[in-house]
């Protein structure tokens, strides 16, 4: 458990050591799933990194490709649980203005029931064609400032 890159300051770290108690629903060698301690439903799970990493960007793409299949496996899991679940939603929040509250990557993965009294607030823009294409090439010069083009991988 000590083999990880660890912040002595993140509770999430303590839990990935042992130090802070968890109640543990899946773990590997490099990812570790545990209940949210204040859960907005029953099954409400959270699916970290063992090592620490504040965001998305802190991780290489093969971690976050397994981080992500384990959320797929959980997220299949809670469906075939006892647990109340019609659906699922998954949630990551990456940064201090998307509500990241805890700095140690973390996905949420939420069972979800019709009567359940989880909302997200979104208030949906209008935009228009140009405005999305110009949005597009935004991104697309994103992609090419992270090593990536366009059509070609």
């Amino acid at each position: 458990m000590g083999l990880f890159a660890a912040d002595p300051a993140c509770v999430f770290c303590d839990i990935v050591a042992g130090r802070v108690r968890a109640s543990r629903v899946y773990e590997d060698a490099r990812v570790l799933s545990f209940m949210e301690i204040h859960p907005a439903a029953p099954g409400d799970l959270l699916v970290i990194p063992k090592a620490h990493a504040a965001g998305l960007e802190d991780i290489d793409q093969t971690l976050t490709a397994h981080l992500f299949q384990v959320v797929h496996l959980l997220a299949r899991a809670l469906r075939r649980s006892e647990l109340p679940c019609q659906g699922v939603n998954v949630f990551l929040a990456d940064g201090e203005v998307a509500d990241q509250t805890v700095f140690h990557l973390h996905v949420h993965v939420f069972p979800r029931t019709a009567n359940d009294r989880f909302r997200l607030e979104v208030r949906w823009l209008d935009r228009s064609r140009a405005e999305l294409d110009d949005d597009a090439a935004r991104v697309r010069d994103g992609l090419a400032r992270s090593g990536y083009r366009y059509g070609h991988p």
